[in-house]
């Protein structure tokens, strides 16, 4: 025991590759069995798997009520600090573990999920480390991955790779509420939406989502506990970027990027953080980087625990799936669902929210809420929905989701939620031709 604890403990401050990663997450696991879980959830192109720890206290699957969090890292292979910064989180949380009250908390309440390498053969093609750029960001196909993404708002036609393709599953059978991204060179939190159109305000620079003003806090968490992010002064000395965040359509347009992906496919809400405005500086400054970052990253992966969340059952308190769940005035073109616990989390801002929970095909339901900031307590607001006309016979289909969903289509959206009066005389009159 003292032997694998020596193994999980021995963790400096150098760059660490493929094998020598694989080492030491099997080595956390050994001497943490019941805090952690590694899996991998795929294979690059060159065979490599794609590490994923997972840490709580239930670590092997997820629990009702308790909210799925990730950090992804390494996608493009040349930047590298945070790749190493979450193996330096690993340590911290497993070693604080019932020593530190907040971190025992966290981990009590909250089940992460930390990929440190998402291109680990770009990372090991990067022979020569480079400050701005090499070959190694790209996959072994030559593929940027973080252009890889079906896009939100144009018909991305680049060849899905098996590194995306992972990823896309582990979105899909995770309930992801909140995710960070990260990348280097640059020194910012960068947030949804990269794309854009008219509709979300790209003619003014800026590609505004239904939950902009969410973003705006997550990035802010995040810069505001960075030892140097706040400041927002760029690498180059010229661009800045103000409290050390940007819209990510503000700063340059990007098609196919992992974090809109996650929002609208995934109903996760994920950040870009550049960390570093060298891509792969010296392994001399890499302890530097970890006590510049700690404190943000344990701060933003609390914000999980914002908003609202619960259940919604039908008359027998069977869990329903697939019911839409959302707070009103924030429509998504990929409406937000319940998974198969009839689970659903909205990460929303203290106020005062109207929840609309509907099951198709039967009346919806709304309930007015005062959310207050709970990030402190581990636990957002618990509201449930119980439909009592829903048996468990009745199964609610998911809702349709396009697979190219164009955002030109949420003003539509949105006004198809709100019933009109000529909607109800066309539904009359059509209830009596059918009769």
């Amino acid at each position: 025991i003292l032997c694998l604890v020596s193994v999980a403990a021995a963790l400096d401050f150098k760059y660490h590759h493929a094998k020598e990663l694989e080492q030491y997450l099997k080595g956390v696991h050994a001497a943490y069995p019941s805090l952690t879980h590694l899996h991998s959830i795929g294979r690059s192109v060159e065979g490599r798997d794609l590490w994923v720890l997972v840490l709580g206290r239930f670590p092997t699957h997820h629990k009702i009520g308790i909210p799925e969090f990730k950090y992804v890292a390494n996608m493009h292979g040349d930047e590298t600090v945070g790749r190493e910064i979450l193996l330096h989180l690993i340590d911290f949380l497993v070693t604080s573990y019932g020593r530190d009250p907040v971190i025992t908390r966290l981990l009590n309440n909250t089940r992460i999920h930390i990929m440190p390498t998402m291109n680990p053969d770009g990372f090991e093609a990067t022979k020569v480390p480079d400050c701005y750029y090499t070959r190694g960001r790209y996959n072994r196909n030559g593929e940027d991955l973080n252009r890889n993404f079906p896009d939100a708002f144009e018909n991305n036609s680049a060849s899905i790779q098996p590194e995306t393709r992972a990823v896309m599953d582990w979105i899909k059978n995770e309930t992801f509420v909140l995710s960070a991204n990260l990348h280097g060179g640059a020194l910012v939190a960068s947030y949804t939406f990269d794309n854009g159109n008219p509709v979300t305000g790209s003619l003014k620079g800026y590609s505004r989502s239904p939950d902009d003003d969410v973003f705006i806090h997550l990035a802010k968490t995040y810069s505001s506990n960075h030892a140097s992010m706040y400041k927002g002064t760029g690498c180059d000395n010229r661009k800045t970027f103000p409290e050390g965040i940007t819209n990510g359509y503000s700063w340059y347009q990007l098609e196919g990027g992992m974090q809109d992906y996650n929002y609208v496919w995934g109903q996760c809400f994920e950040i870009t953080l550049e960390l570093s405005c060298c891509k792969y500086p010296p392994a001399d400054q890499l302890e530097q980087f970890w006590r510049d970052n700690k404190v943000a990253l344990i701060e933003y992966i609390k914000q999980v625990h914002l908003g609202v969340k619960g259940q919604v059952t039908d008359k027998n308190g069977n869990p329903i799936p697939n019911a839409i769940v959302e707070a009103k005035g924030r429509p998504h073109v990929c409406p937000y669902r319940t998974n198969e616990q009839g689970e659903y989390f909205l990460l929303l801002l203290p106020g005062t929210y109207v929840i609309n929970a509907t099951v198709p095909g039967f009346k919806s339901m709304l309930k007015t809420v005062e959310i207050s900031d709970n990030t402190g307590n581990f636990s957002a607001l618990k509201q449930d929905f119980s439909f009592p006309e829903v048996s468990d016979q009745i199964r609610s289909r998911a809702a349709s989701c396009p697979k190219t969903p164009l955002y030109q289509e949420l003003a539509r959206a949105s006004a198809a939620v709100k019933p009109t009066v000529h909607i109800l005389v066309l539904m009359t009159v059509m209830l009596v031709i059918f009769k």
